[in-house]
């Protein structure tokens, strides 16, 4: 089977193709399969689901005679996933020569490659963590806002900025930077206290700079001390907008009554954990995955992200959320329902998003996967159609075909169409 890149849908007589927040014309989506077994047509306008009907009862209203029609058929609808942990100024960096380059340029181009990328396995959203401060000082983030701007239309880029060092003498610098990025237009504030000298201090200056602001905490932890992160629980407990915590992998090597009282703490103050089963990243323990179950059973939330995309922590990183929904599925033990959940639903409400349901009236956020079920298309989710605000943004198609024989042709699979293998 050919590997095939996402890539932009070619232009049609009913849809122009042109970067918007929405397509003014429409879109019917013909024939797609649901979660639940139906059968529908979803019909979109104005960035959002206007109508759900069974397989050929809907058709484009006289205001929208000319929008296009998207055959679903063989496909399963879902509300798209959204990418809660990426890695935007270092990721597509592993194959380079020598250090990480951090000039604007490669950093931009890094993140918008990253970003669509990411959009084409179905993320048409993602939060990306950037380092502020050191070497860099705030270009990385510039070029990540840039590239943000860039992508305008085609997918949500929303960036954290992440100081090194806060307390002490040293973090006088990072405390003055963090807020020049949230001036800026870093959305999140963040960082990686496990690294700083103080890391109660860390995050109380974290903690203030989000209140002045008013703007999400987003905290990079390996979780492997109980005590600072049940200091951490009390000092973030019913913080708005959001806290939340990530990739926790250190809470897998403590005992499970340990990750049980903690897991309490976590669920009373409201804080997400953003788990990254594809594998860790910069500045916090690779090894490992955070126990989901138990910290869903505690009724925590539990999202997932990516992680590193293909830089120096993960030179493998693939940044696709279904195969972190599979990998949640298949090691950690979830039903493949609520290991969609923690890539969709869960990764969204990190990301502050409205929920997506294919129903009428919710945004037209969507994934359309070949396949029939959950389970197979977590599986096997070669092919996507990926809508963002009613319009079809990207397309991966991938052909499996047979070299002509009798067992072939015998279940009817497809068959090579240039001659057989030699």
């Amino acid at each position: 089977m050919p590997d095939s890149q996402p890539q932009q849908p070619p232009p049609s007589s009913s849809s122009s193709g042109s970067p918007g927040p929405s397509d003014a014309a429409g879109l019917l989506l013909c024939g797609a399969r649901l979660t639940d077994g139906r059968t529908v047509d979803v019909r979109l306008g104005g960035g959002r689901i206007e109508a759900v009907g069974t397989a050929g009862s809907l058709v484009p209203g006289p205001a929208r005679s000319g929008g296009a029609r998207v055959d679903l058929s063989g496909y399963l609808l879902l509300p798209a996933p959204a990418e809660p942990h990426a890695h935007a100024d270092t990721a597509l960096s592993a194959e380079g020569d020598g250090p990480v380059s951090y000039e604007p340029e490669d950093v931009q181009r890094r993140a918008t490659e990253a970003a669509l990328l990411q959009l084409g396995h179905g993320a048409t959203a993602l939060r990306a963590h950037v380092r502020v401060g050191d070497v860099q000082e705030l270009g990385a983030l510039a070029a990540v806002l840039q590239a943000r701007r860039s992508l305008r239309g085609l997918t949500e880029l929303t960036a954290v900025a992440m100081p090194r060092v806060l307390t002490g003498v040293a973090g006088a610098d990072g405390l003055a930077m963090l807020r020049d990025a949230v001036k800026m237009g870093a959305s999140v504030v963040g960082g990686c206290p496990d690294l700083d000298p103080d890391p109660t201090g860390y995050v109380e200056a974290v903690l203030e700079v989000a209140s002045e602001h008013g703007i999400p905490v987003d905290l990079h932890t390996d979780a492997a001390d109980p005590a600072r992160l049940a200091r951490l629980a009390a000092m973030t407990g019913g913080m708005r907008p959001g806290v939340s915590l990530g990739p926790c992998a250190g809470l897998a090597r403590l005992r499970a009554d340990v990750v049980s009282r903690i897991a309490d703490r976590l669920a009373a103050a409201g804080v997400t954990v953003v788990c990254l089963p594809q594998g860790g990243c910069d500045g916090v323990d690779r090894r490992g995955a955070a126990p989901v179950r138990l910290l869903r059973a505690a009724g925590v939330r539990v999202a997932a992200g990516s992680g590193a995309l293909r830089d120096l922590s993960n030179p493998v990183g693939r940044g696709d959320p279904l195969e972190a929904a599979y990998l949640l599925a298949s090691g950690h033990g979830l039903r493949p329902e609520d290991a969609y959940d923690a890539v969709s639903s869960a990764a969204r409400a990190v990301l502050g998003l409205p929920e997506v349901r294919v129903e009428a009236g919710f945004p037209a956020e969507l994934l359309a996967v070949r396949g029939g079920h959950l389970a197979g298309a977590l599986s096997l989710a070669y092919s996507r159609i990926v809508v963002h605000r009613g319009r079809v943004v990207a397309r991966t198609s991938a052909v499996r075909e047979y070299c002509n024989s009798a067992v072939a042709a015998e279940l009817g699979l497809p068959r090579q169409g240039r001659g057989e293998l030699s």
